[in-house]
């Protein structure tokens, strides 16, 4: 499992003083940023080999400004081409949201899926958590 502390930015809030729900999706993007690096080292956006097949986030409490968010990030799947990325973010010890990203190891030229090399597919083993 990787984790990520956030410290809430005052424009991330809503007018209710809790943290925007469009504030998740970048968090979690964020906390993707390790395993982004098994597939491009230098991140350089032109040698990029990752597409997103889908999101989603699950708003179990609020998020406040005054108290830094832990971002967890672990895998629920691996696939030959793609895997199931789950993000947990946790405020005073408290799971307040959850989300899922699909990623896709993806052939820019060919337009479409390729299979995660094996030395690769090994590291991202060492982050699987089954339910």
């Amino acid at each position: 499992m990787w984790t990520l502390t956030v410290e809430p930015r005052f424009n991330e809030t809503d007018a209710l003083g809790h943290i925007n729900n469009t504030t998740l999706p970048i968090w979690f993007e964020q906390a993707r940023t390790p395993i982004f690096r098994y597939f491009t080292p230098d991140l350089n956006p032109n040698d990029w080999h990752l597409i997103i097949a889908k999101i989603d986030v699950e708003f179990l409490a609020e998020l406040y400004l005054q108290h830094e968010v832990e971002i967890r990030t672990y895998f629920s799947k691996i696939g030959n081409s793609s895997m199931t990325i789950v993000h947990e973010a946790w405020q005073q010890g408290k799971m307040c949201a959850k989300g899922h990203a699909i990623m896709v190891h993806f052939d820019h030229d060919k337009k479409g899926s390729k299979a995660i090399p094996d030395d690769i597919k090994t590291e991202l083993m060492k982050h699987l958590v089954e339910a």
